[in-house]
């Protein structure tokens, strides 16, 4: 009887056993996924401080570059000012833009023009409009006109 006892108590505590496992193992299962979500996550967070920190590497170099383009500019700007204030203080003290020669050319031909327009001017003055001209050429006479075109 005692052996009969200590079956049943074996089969009861099989029993028993194998439930509690099945409880404590589905809590387990949980655990494990939960560490797995977990790993991943840090895991995607070290690749994203990575992204962010080359991202920003890339930026400063940018930013570096940019700025030496700007200063560059500024160099050249203030070289091309002082160039300018160079230009026109020379130009002022009495260098001329043009050689004598291309001056003497100059005047001559604007004196040739002044004279031709001059004369131009008198001659056009003596000549009735061509409104008023002696031929008129009938355009505007009321008279019917042949049809030259025949079908």
């Amino acid at each position: 009887m005692n052996v009969v006892i200590a079956l049943v108590i074996f089969i009861i505590g099989g029993i028993g056993g194998f439930f509690a496992n099945r409880l404590l193992s589905s809590t387990s299962q949980e655990q494990r996924k939960l560490a797995d979500q977990v790993n991943k996550s840090e895991a995607a967070l070290d690749q994203y401080k990575l992204d962010v920190a080359e991202h920003l590497d890339s930026s400063a170099k940018l930013l570096d570059q940019m700025n030496n383009t700007c200063q560059t500019a500024m160099k050249q700007m203030k070289e091309s000012t002082q160039l300018l204030q160079k230009a026109t203080t020379v130009e002022a003290e009495g260098m001329p833009f043009f050689s004598a020669e291309t001056q003497q050319q100059l005047a001559q031909t604007a004196t040739l023009r002044h004279q031709k327009r001059a004369s131009e001017a008198v001659e056009a003055m003596t000549e009735a409009p061509l409104d008023y001209s002696g031929n008129p050429s009938g355009l505007f006479a009321d008279q019917k006109q042949k049809v030259t075109t025949t079908v």
